[in-house]
Formats: structure tokens, sequence, C-alpha cells
């Protein structure tokens, strides 16, 4: 079938498996012409079809010559609906990695479940024995938790409301809007979804089982941003989430002593979801602009390759960090050249100069090329195949 974008309220409801296949070997081209470095060789990486996961995964393998077990949670084709943009990016990694001589197996399922982790460590046990790291990267607006309690994530602030700038970027109409305070209720649910519960679950129970290195490394990523977005993001729901998951990194490491544990603060790129925050779409369309004009912009891949090859790659050693313990990968995005322009622009912005001062258009095709659209060298008048396998999965 022919397969064009379909976008609903923010949410593309199609995916090319083509352009997805392009995007993943655009990816995996990119770390292959960069240098490469010994580290670690049996990468576990829960979410990883999509953003940084995939791209965790793609780093480990063609820098470390990794192997890797990735945890997905997507949607096969069905009739004449697309899979999932996770699931063709995840059956092209496993496609191009297996070439090229890599073991790559993917497991489909809820993260949060213990159905899922008993089935990685039943895979680990089986091909290979331990693994040396655990990269966790699973975001998800919701979460069931073992007691099978369902818990709801909210973008809120937790002090009082607060009022900013914000763009429809299908219109590109420029308004205020206010953030309202979260519920106690509230802000607990978020942190049982965007915690760092779950990361400690995990590593709970590949330790019991005994299916890590001793010396084993894990990471999880966050996201820290400028103060235009901490009312309602650092300081909010959010941030109260993130703060528990930099905690459960220090009690990973007081709980294993021989285990390494650090959280990973990234850079802010485009996702599905980011076009449906406030405040975010405004900030992220002059972010782009000004660090493409800086030179500095990094996408997923550049940032995870900076992460494996700059950051993580020496076993045992400690990597450079902040006071808090966290692996700053934002350092662009928060130089201070980078942010006091976005500052002066923010407060100039209007909807009269709005194509001058953000790149609403970077913005668009970075949302887009997510789900496979927009791909140079790809034909999207072309009659395509949406059944594609996972290698690794039988349905």
């Amino acid at each position: 079938m022919i397969v064009q974008p379909k976008v609903k309220s923010f949410i593309c409801t199609t995916a090319h498996p083509v352009g997805c296949k392009a995007a993943i070997k655009k990816q995996i081209d990119y770390v292959k012409s960069q240098p490469k470095t010994d580290g670690y060789k049996k990468v576990l990486v829960i979410g990883a079809s999509m953003g940084y996961g995939i791209a965790s995964r793609i780093a480990a393998t063609y820098v470390y010559g990794a192997a890797t077990i990735g945890v997905i949670f997507d949607k096969p084709s069905k009739e004449k609906r697309t899979a999932s943009a996770g699931w063709y990016n995840t059956a092209a990694f496993e496609e191009f990695a297996i070439a090229d001589g890599y073991y790559a197996k993917s497991l489909n399922g809820d993260a949060y479940s213990t159905e899922m982790k008993d089935k990685v460590i039943e895979l680990i046990k089986k091909d290979w024995g331990k693994a040396d790291m655990v990269i966790y990267s699973v975001a998800a607006p919701r979460r069931t938790a073992p007691d099978g309690r369902i818990y709801r994530s909210v973008l809120k602030t937790t002090d009082e409301e607060y009022t900013n700038k914000t763009i429809d970027l299908k219109t590109n109409k420029i308004s205020e809007i206010t953030i309202p305070p979260a519920t106690e209720e509230e802000i607990n649910a978020t942190i049982k979804v965007m915690g760092g519960e779950d990361w400690q679950l995990w590593i709970q129970a590949l330790k019991d089982a005994d299916v890590l290195e001793k010396d084993a490394l894990t990471i999880a990523y966050s996201y820290i941003g400028p103060e235009i977005t901490h009312p309602m993001y650092y300081n909010g729901s959010i941030g109260r989430a993130k703060a528990d998951l930099y905690k459960t990194a220090d009690t990973i490491n007081a709980q294993y002593p021989n285990l390494k544990a650090y959280v990973s603060v990234n850079k802010a790129v485009v996702t599905q979801s980011s076009a449906a925050i406030p405040i975010v779409p405004l900030y992220m369309t002059i972010l782009l602009k000004v660090m493409k004009e800086k030179g500095l912009n990094e996408g997923c891949i550049e940032q995870m390759y900076r992460l494996m090859y700059d950051r993580i790659s020496i076993k045992n050693a400690i990597p450079v960090v902040d006071e808090k313990r966290l692996i700053r990968m934002d350092d662009y995005e928060m130089k201070s050249e980078v942010q006091k322009q976005i500052l002066s622009l923010w407060e100039n912005v209007s909807e009269s100069n709005i194509k001058d001062i953000a790149d609403i258009d970077e913005y668009w095709k970075e949302f887009y090329e997510i789900f496979g659209f927009g791909i140079e060298g790809v034909d999207y008048d072309a009659d395509v195949d949406i059944q594609i396998n996972i290698p690794s999965i039988t349905l």
C-alpha cells in the first residue's frame, strides 16, 4: 500500500517501513563513520525502539561491537494499518546488525511487568549467561505496577499555577497558557510512572537471577531543561519523578556496591509527545535554530555515540559527573551562550517574527522523520509492504 503520514492532535497514526529502515541505516552509518572503542559487550536496552532507546542500541553495537537485547512495546501491522514506528525501527536494526555479524534479539511487551522481566532473564541465561550493561530508557504515560494498580503521570506544577508563552505548531499562533498545580495524588502517581521504582525492580530481578556481571553498569535517562520550563518541569510533577530517579541511582549503588548506576541527563529532542506539551514546542523551535547556527545541534544518535564513546567506554572507570552524580549529556544545550540567546529571543518572539526567531520547519522535519517520513531517497509514492517481521520475534 501507499503510506502517507496521518497526524491527529500531534499524534502520527502511521509509519513508513521503508522510511524507518532508511532512518535506522542513516544512524548506523553515522556511528560506523566515527572512531570506535572497546567497551561493554552484552547490553540490555529496556525501552529500545524509539528515540534515545534505539540510538543507544545502535551506538552500543557499532561503538563497542556489543550484542544487544532490546525490550520494546510496539504493534505489528494489521490488515491496512501500519505497524508502529518502533516496530519498523527494531526490524530494521536487527536486519542490519545481524547482517554485520552482531547478536541482536528483541522482546515485545510491557517493560513494567514481572512477566517481561522473567522473559529477559530467561533469554540472558540461555544466550549470554550474564549482561554487563543495562540501559533504562522507558517513557510511558501510565504504568501498571506489580500489584495491578494503574498509575498515570501528569505534567503540572507542584506549587502554584504557572503562565508563559506557548505556540500552536499547526497555526504558528503564539498565546499564553497557564499550567495548574498537581494534587499530591497526581504527584505520587507521576513518581510511580516516571520515577525510579521500575528501574530498581529491573536491577533487583536481574541481580537476584544472577544474570548481571559483578561490575555491570546501568544507566537511566532524564532531562532537566532551561529555567523557562523549570516551574512545570524541573520543579513540577515530572521533576519530582526525576528526583526519585536520581535517588534510585544512589539506592542501587548502595544496595549493590560492585554495580555502577548513573543517570544521564540528555538534550531536548523532538518527540511525538513534545508537540503537545505546553511551552516546550516554542522552546524547542528556538533551541533548534540557535544550536544549528552554533554548530552544536545533536540528534539522538549523536548524543548516544558521544555517551558511549566519550563518557562510559572504559569499564570500572568513573564517568565525568556533576555535583549530583549526573552525566550531563545536555552540556551543549545548557551552554551559557546558548541559553542567553534563547532567553533573549524568547522575550522578543511574536507571531510576526516567529519564522526569523525559531526554526519551525526543522521541528516538523524531525517530527515526521520519527515515523519514517521525509527521509531523503525514499519514494513515498511507491507501493510498499507494511507487513514487516522482526527477525527475532515470531508472532
